[in-house]
């Protein structure tokens, strides 16, 4: 895997990269690095981005965070006036009688339902029953492009890995994808990139890197399978031979 930001290469499971003062930098699939001599503060902060790709996937930032735009079904057992499907504003906040203005933006679902459960239950409600999930996912998009076979932007409906969004967009196409895959996200403010070797996590030799929201994923064509299937539609009868055994 090789990340690129503004000014700066940074790399996990090869042996050397190099900023843009031409100095040696390593990095692991944690985000740690060794520099050949003291790096600067911006490059320091630049490395540790490597983990935002790699990082393991936990229950604290698994769950799917709730988003303009989304709906969200809220049920109050036995209280059918507050039962109802929201649309969540732009403000990130979605309006309940009762409650009022109520910010969701951001949260889980089961975090809007223990916080409303404590607010209804603090002012209006006896022991309120309260369940809430997703109803529409609108706010979370990855777009991926290039040789997969439905190219597009994609809603993200939780948590996906590099090889599943793949997977959503039909997968690679094997005539002329490359193996080699570029990841682009905004972080902290910055464009930054990242190369995964699809091979290598489909054989378990690198992790399935996180997607996250307004990634986007651009799949390069091979040239050499290009030149390959060219040379094949021009002459396809060389497609029909095979090795003879005597």
């Amino acid at each position: 895997m090789a990340m690129a930001t503004a000014g700066a290469i940074f790399s996990a499971g090869c042996e050397q990269s190099f900023d843009d003062r031409g100095r040696v930098i390593s990095a692991d699939f944690t985000g740690s690095t060794q520099a050949a001599e003291p790096a600067s503060a911006e490059t320091a902060q630049l490395a540790n981005s490597v983990g935002s790709f790699v990082a393991a996937a936990t229950p604290g930032n698994t769950a799917y965070k709730i988003g303009p735009q989304d709906v969200i079904e809220i049920v109050v057992f036995k209280v059918p006036e507050l039962t109802r499907a929201v649309q969540v504003a732009d403000t990130g906040s979605i309006n309940l009688p009762l409650v009022g203005e109520f910010p969701v933006a951001g949260k889980t679902a089961q975090q809007v339902e223990r916080e409303l459960t404590a607010k209804l239950g603090a002012t209006f409600l006896k022991s309120p029953q309260v369940s809430v999930y997703v109803k529409e996912f609108n706010s979370q998009r990855v777009t991926i492009e290039g040789a997969v076979k439905r190219p597009g932007v994609l809603p993200l409906r939780g948590k996906y890995s590099l090889l599943q969004v793949c997977a959503l967009a039909e997968g690679l196409d094997r005539d002329v994808a490359s193996s080699q895959v570029m990841v682009f996200r905004n972080h902290n403010g910055q464009r930054i990139a990242a190369e995964f070797d699809m091979d290598a996590i489909r054989d378990g030799h690198a992790p399935d890197p996180a997607i996250e929201d307004g990634d986007v994923i651009v799949v390069p064509t091979s040239s050499g399978k290009v030149a390959l299937n060219s040379f094949l539609r021009i002459t396809p009868a060389l497609a029909s031979f095979r090795p003879s055994v005597w």
